[in-house]
């Protein structure tokens, strides 16, 4: 029964850890704790007294001890701890709801053994996998989906077939290990199909030039207008409108210059320049010119024309006409030369001064003194005044000063020592600066349906005279000067506006040598810009508003 008992306490020790010390321990003393009482000198009444105490006692200890282990089995494998419980509601399982459907594991309650003793339960350890978390979709690191490939039209105009391309897609789309190798004997087919068609269109260029031979002046045929067409346009706008002081009239005259096919070429001797008309439609040349359609189309060396457009333009005048640079290979050898709008507006000319208003200095000194039709005052007839305005002359001055044209004001070259270069020493006419009254004035143009305005033709500059040996004599009599344009020269703003509207000729802007080029002559403008201010502070010239 003892033993019995022992081997009981044993059979206990998986559920109670405590227990199973104390029961070792009471086994292990027991037999000899026994041997020592029967083999004692005591009465055997007392002796099987003492026996059947100390095995009451224990009965009841073993009696404590199995009803405290029973309910564990029943109820306590059914209960999970609470930080248990955390874990396994924190961590995703594989297969298993969240959702609170899951219910407890159900353990089988212990069974007696055929001898009585209770044999331990059926348990399944399940190890649970937590789910794998989704990786997070970095750029670059997600391949691409697989997409069918459709056929795309090949540049320089050329197709490739339709149906050996379908044929390649279908036939490569039942073998997926060899889409890598479809993919490139495409590309290499498709890069030898736009070799063989750039060739033949070369070979069919070269064709074309040779059939169409050495030209004559005069009437360009249609291959060669195709060919003098530029594929984009020499006037560079990339903004979303052009500059302020540009008018939409001028950017379409500008595109017109720079980019129009050439109609006919036609030469003006008197000018020592060529006539252009440019193509449109079946119009006479009359017509064409009438229209707005023609040009004239002047030397390399006149290119600061370009440049004084802008700066009229800027400076708020607009009187110049509209001139581009451009390049042909039927005039100038290819050379980048002014191309200026012919305006058929222009009053006629006289042929020895090119001005439609016949003046010498004298009478035009005499002109600036009584100050014509300004304020809306009809001149007296007495006063020689022309029907150009007084404010007109304040205009051309201050423009021809900073550019230092003298053809108009100072034919003569009087009021500075001109280079050898100038046309004033090549004709004789610095000889002649004894009389300057008697000189006359020069490229004085007015329009037929406007006499009270000037329009500034033959604007060549110059940029290498010194500073020390600027024509003062330009502004002789000019006590007025017009309001904007002294406000831009003020500004300090004038080399911003300068590069931004320069910028738009591309093939001015190149000429010039870039950015580098078009710097040193703004550099120049500029030096004479604060000279200018400083002889109007200097003279007490008035600056007034001429938006008349």
């Amino acid at each position: 029964m003892l033993f019995s008992s022992c081997e009981f306490a044993r059979e206990m020790t998986p559920f109670d850890q405590p227990s199973k010390i104390k029961n070792l321990f009471i086994c292990c003393l027991w037999p000899s704790r026994v041997l020592r009482l029967w083999t004692c000198r005591r009465p055997r009444t007392r002796r099987n007294l003492l026996v059947g105490t100390a095995c009451v006692i224990y009965l009841g200890f073993l009696v404590s001890q199995v009803g405290h282990v029973l309910p564990q089995l029943k109820g306590g494998r059914q209960k999970i701890s609470s930080r248990s419980l955390q874990d396994a509601a924190q961590t995703p399982f594989l297969g298993i709801p969240l959702d609170g459907t899951l219910s407890p594991p159900n353990f089988q309650e212990p069974q007696l053994g055929s001898n009585g003793t209770l044999l331990p339960p059926n348990v399944v350890y399940i190890t649970l996998r937590s789910k794998r978390s989704k990786p997070a979709n970095i750029r670059g690191t997600v391949k691409p989906k697989r997409r069918k490939k459709t056929a795309t039209p090949l540049s320089y105009g050329q197709h490739f077939p339709k149906a050996a391309f379908m044929g390649w897609e279908e036939a490569f789309a039942h073998q997926p290990g060899r889409a890598t190798h479809a993919a490139g004997t495409m590309g290499a087919a498709i890069a030898l199909e736009a070799r063989k068609h750039r060739l033949d269109e070369h070979r069919q260029k070269g064709m074309a030039i040779r059939e169409r031979g050495p030209q004559r002046p005069g009437k360009i045929s249609g291959a060669v207008k195709a060919q003098l067409q530029p594929e984009e346009s020499n006037i560079r706008i990339y903004s979303e409108s052009p500059p302020s002081w540009m008018s939409k009239d001028d950017i379409l005259n500008m595109r017109m210059l720079a980019d129009s096919p050439i109609e006919s070429i036609q030469e003006v001797p008197s000018r020592k320049a060529v006539l252009v008309v440019f193509a449109r439609g079946l119009s006479p040349t009359g017509t064409a010119c009438n229209q707005g359609r023609c040009g004239i189309v002047k030397r390399p060396l006149d290119m600061s024309e370009v440049f004084a457009f802008h700066l009229d333009r800027i400076l708020g005048l607009n009187r110049s006409l509209p001139c581009v640079s451009r390049r042909s290979e039927f005039f100038q050898g290819g050379q980048a030369c002014p191309v200026i709008l012919w305006d058929s507006s222009l009053s006629p000319t006289d042929n020895s001064t090119h001005s439609s208003v016949r003046l010498t200095w004298g009478q035009y000194q005499q002109l600036l003194k009584k100050k014509c039709w300004q304020n809306g005052k009809v001149p007296k007839a007495e006063w020689g005044c022309t029907g150009i305005h007084h404010h007109e002359w304040s205009k051309m001055a201050l423009f021809d000063f900073l550019l230092q044209i003298y053809n108009r004001l100072d034919r003569n070259c009087c009021g500075f020592k001109p280079l050898k270069e100038d046309s004033c020493m090549q004709q004789g006419l610095k000889l002649k600066c004894n009389d300057q009254d008697a000189i006359n004035l020069t490229h004085v143009i007015q329009r037929r349906h406007d006499q009270r305005h000037l329009a500034f033709i033959d604007n060549k500059g110059f940029f290498d005279r010194n500073e020390d040996n600027l024509d003062f004599k330009i502004l002789q009599g000019i006590n007025e000067f017009p309001a904007s344009a002294i406000s831009v020269l003020r500004s300090q703003h004038l080399r911003e506006k300068l590069l931004q509207s320069l910028f738009l000729d591309k093939i001015y802007w190149e000429s010039q040598g870039g950015r580098k080029g078009i710097e040193k002559l703004i550099d120049v403008i500029e030096r004479r810009s604060k000279i200018l201010l400083t002889y109007i502070n200097a003279h007490g010239a008035k600056v007034l508003p001429m938006n008349e």
